[in-house]
């Protein structure tokens, strides 16, 4: 994972400084921002591959800092937080989050936790002008057509886009309303339940691949591409 970049936000400047140098002893390149007001800022200047976040900050907590990232981004970000209640790791996940960790937390498994994100998320798309590729699954977005190892799948319109929102956010989980959103529209007043109907009808014709969609149970749903 050497050269990836890493955006560091929490208030505690210990924290930080110690993040940091065990990530930097690994290859990582870390920034530092002491609230999300000031990560924002250094998002609109330069790139991350992850970001680290603490939930209660000063000016602009985690939050709604994730919420305003995922309005724009699909970068990888990992709660790392005092905060560990069910609620709170729930609330965290659907926002937008990719992971959470509880503090006080081992500096080796956030490592291992960045680095199987990072594996999860940075190679699994091969994208051409036309075509996505992720893993055996085929998208070719002009043709309005998906493939499991060349072989065409009978996708309606809205099997095929919500496949291409799930394959195009790996290892992000999406509950049922931002799909709604995503897939269907604001406009849209169906229940939320629409969503598992074309899951499941999208299992059934994925057949021996329909692990690539994962349900993360009490949230909704990610896009898992294997090893």
């Amino acid at each position: 994972m050497k050269g990836h970049s890493l955006l560091i936000v929490d208030d505690e400047a210990q924290m930080r400084e110690l993040i940091s140098m065990y990530a930097e002893r690994e290859g990582y390149r870390c920034t530092e921002a002491e609230d999300g007001k000031q990560a924002l800022e250094l998002l609109a200047k330069q790139t991350f591959d992850v970001i680290i976040l603490d939930v209660m900050m000063p000016k602009l907590d985690g939050l709604s800092f994730c919420k305003k990232v995922r309005e724009t981004s699909d970068i990888p970000i990992i709660f790392v937080t005092a905060r560990g209640g069910e609620v709170d790791r729930v609330t965290g996940l659907k926002i937008g989050a990719d992971d959470y960790l509880v503090k006080p937390f081992s500096p080796r498994e956030l490592l291992a936790r960045i680095e199987a994100l990072l594996r999860r998320v940075r190679p699994s798309a091969v994208i051409s002008e036309d075509c996505e590729r992720y893993g055996a699954l085929e998208i070719d977005t002009k043709g309005h057509e998906a493939r499991i190892n060349g072989t065409e799948l009978s996708l309606t319109l809205k099997e095929f886009d919500l496949l291409t929102c799930l394959a195009r956010h790996p290892g992000q989980v999406l509950d049922r309303e931002r799909l709604l959103e995503m897939v269907w529209g604001y406009d849209y007043y169906g229940n939320a339940r629409t969503v598992d109907t074309h899951v499941k009808t999208l299992r059934m014709k994925l057949g021996e691949h329909a692990g690539l969609i994962q349900t993360v149970w009490g949230i909704g749903y990610k896009f898992e591409v294997p090893a």
